[in-house]
């Protein structure tokens, strides 16, 4: 949420949409889902503080993901944020760089 205020702050339009479950949100009607990712906007990023295995779906092929490629890591939460680059800043540097 930080990213994107700072995004729009520079005058970069986005939104934040939360996917608890692909599952329920692929039961949705096909407007639904079109309401949500716009088949238009194609340079989306993913943040998932998890596996970014299945996110291709709805980055698309003109977007990106953040995600973490490993498991096991033991740290504060500041750090691990930090050590896999969940911070404002590379967050709005990710999605920068889709423009």
């Amino acid at each position: 949420m930080d990213a994107q205020a700072k995004l729009e702050a520079e005058g970069i339009s986005t939104r934040v949409v939360s996917m608890p479950s692909w599952e329920l949100f692929e039961k949705q009607d096909a407007a639904y889902r079109e309401k949500v990712f716009p088949k238009a906007y194609r340079k989306r990023l993913a943040v998932e503080m998890a596996s970014p295995m299945g996110w291709h779906k709805y980055t698309t092929d003109e977007g990106d993901m953040l995600g973490m490629t490993t498991f096991g890591e033991s740290a504060p939460a500041d750090d691990l944020y930090k050590h896999f680059g969940f911070t404002v800043d590379n967050v709005v540097k990710r999605a920068k760089a889709l423009f």
